[in-house]
Parts: structure tokens; C-alpha cells; sequence
């Protein structure tokens, strides 16, 4: 299988939100296996409405976002269509991700499945298509994979990857298959850092995508988190934010609430030192806010 280690490129937006001192907020980007890059800080819009996705999509491109993160189960993909529509962001400039769901598994399942996507979002590609849970007891992701590399040659997804694999998942598939996944989205948090899953996918070239990065908000209240807030003088979230792109994550924090989507983006002014790092890692308890991909599907 072809690999290649994901390396940091210093790519910027050409517009964003304006930080305090007026410079321009913009997530780096980083570079996937396959050449392509990723904007490190995205949005994501689980649970969110086709409204409530296009409103909250549009305002993070007006604030300099890049990246939006949706999936066939969040049943929104037509409002972030309409946000990449009516922004006047170039489209090569954005980075749309969506996901087959594990009742679309198969390979003629997941062709379909992905042209349906397409046709909501009313995009002619994606930058990333991912299969959403590796669903072990249907096995089939291993030929869900074969379809989304046809759909990769094919040029309709930029980027193919998967989300909520275990290394054991991702072996399988370096057995059986041709072409390493580009992103392995995993439930990443404080709480929860996969530092084995995280291990496995730098050493073989696989970018790490942390979804539910907020612990789905239990950063609130935390006094760790809260002394280094008032410490750096940041939002308990940001500090968090702050800890997934030092990791070199990619994060992609869901809100529908545009103050909240700013704040989300306004971590690039300052960084976390080594003792800081260590403190937030005695938050480990190994807590999901999810269910474990091996008894999904």
C-alpha cells in the first residue's frame, strides 16, 4: 500500500477573521498521504439542521473557516451545498468532507450512496469521502473501501478515508486493499486521546481527525481546564482546541452559534507549553462520548 508521513504545509487562507492585533485568523493546512491538503481546523455540523448547517457553515467561511465536515446521518448535506454555493470563497478554496453510513456498506451500496451525497450537497467532487464506521459484524468495509478508491480514481472524491477504525481495522484493510486511507476520524478528547490509534496512524502515514474534540462541552467546569484558561487567557474550549492542533489533529469543533464558531478559530495566537501539555493529559480516563467502533453496526 502506498504511504507517504502527513507533513505540515504553512498554507493559509486569503481571508479570515481578524484576531486582535488585526492580522487575519486562518488555519494552516496540512498534507494528506496523497498530496492533498487539509485545512487543520474545520467545522462540523452534527445534529444541525439544513438551516441551522447553511447558517452556521456561511459564517465560518465569512470568518475564515475552509473546511466543513458533514455525513449522510447528519441528514444536512443540502445546507452545506447552499453554504459552498452562496459564499463567495472559490471552490477549490473549501474542503468538504461526508461519509457513507454503515447501512449503505457494499460496494454498489456505497457507489450509491456517495452519488446521492454528491447530488444533495450539489457538488461536482468532494475533497474527502469517508466510511463513517467500520460496522465489523456486517464485514463488509473492507469492499466499501474497493468502492471508495473507484471513486477516487474517478475523481469524484479528492480524498478517501475513514472514520472510528482501530489499527486491527485499518491492518485489514493494508491487507486486502491497494491505497492507505488519506484521514482516520476518531472521538478525540482530553478525555479520551487515543494515543495508540494516533500512534498507529503516524506511523503509517494515516492524518488523524478528531470528532466530538470538545467532549461534546464537559471541557466546561473542568479546573484544570479553567486555570489554563484564565492562565493564557482563552475560553476553556480554546485551550482544548488549542491542545488538538499542538497533537497535529485535525479538529473540527461543531457549533451553529456564529460567537462561538469565532472563538473556535481564534487559537492561533498563542501556544501550550510542555508542563501544560502534561497536566491536560491527567484528564485521561478513557471515557468515550460514543460507542465503540467494535460494537457499531
Amino acid at each position: 500500500m502506498r504511504s507517504n508521513p502527513p507533513t505540515f504545509s504553512p498554507g493559509a487562507s486569503p481571508k479570515g477573521q481578524r484576531g486582535d492585533n488585526g492580522d487575519m485568523i486562518f488555519a494552516p493546512n496540512l498534507t494528506l498521504n496523497d498530496g492533498h491538503l487539509i485545512p487543520q481546523l474545520g467545522l462540523g455540523v452534527y445534529k444541525a439542521t439544513d438551516a441551522e448547517a447553511a447558517a452556521a457553515a456561511t459564517a465560518a467561511f465569512d470568518l475564515g473557516y475552509r473546511h466543513v465536515d458533514t455525513a449522510t446521518l447528519y441528514d444536512n448535506e443540502v445546507g452545506v451545498g447552499e453554504a459552498v454555493a452562496r459564499t463567495d470563497v472559490p471552490r477549490a478554496e473549501l474542503f468538504v468532507t461526508t461519509k457513507v453510513y454503515q447501512d449503505r456498506h457494499g460496494y454498489d451500496e456505497a457507489r450509491k450512496s456517495f452519488d446521492e451525497s454528491l447530488e444533495r450537497l450539489g457538488l461536482e467532487y468532494v475533497d474527502l469521502f469517508l466510511i463513517h464506521w467500520p460496522a465489523p459484524t456486517q464485514n463488509k468495509y473492507v469492499e466499501t473501501w474497493r468502492a471508495l478508491e473507484k471513486i477516487q480514481a474517478d475523481g469524484l472524491a479528492r480524498s478517501i478515508g475513514v472514520s472510528n477504525f482501530h489499527p486491527h481495522h485499518l491492518e485489514r484493510l493494508a491487507n486486502e486493499t491497494s491505497i492507505v486511507p488519506a484521514i482516520n476520524q476518531i472521538e478525540l478528547h482530553p478525555w479520551l486521546p487515543q494515543a495508540d490509534v494516533r500512534a498507529y496512524n503516524q506511523a503509517h502515514g494515516i492524518q488523524t481527525e478528531a470528532w466530538s474534540p470538545l467532549a461534546r462541552g464537559r471541557v466546561l467546569g473542568n479546573p484544570v481546564l479553567d486555570e489554563l484558561a484564565t492562565k493564557y487567557e482563552k475560553s476553556p474550549a480554546q485551550i482544548v482546541i488549542r491542545w488538538h492542533l499542538e497533537l497535529g489533529n485535525v479538529v473540527i469543533p461543531k457549533s451553529i452559534t456564529p460567537s462561538r464558531i469565532a472563538e473556535n478559530i481564534d487559537v492561533f495566537d498563542f501556544a501550550l507549553d510542555t508542563d501544560d501539555m502534561a497536566l491536560i493529559a491527567t484528564l485521561e480516563t478513557g471515557e468515550r462520548t460514543g460507542r465503540d467502533p467494535d460494537f457499531e453496526g
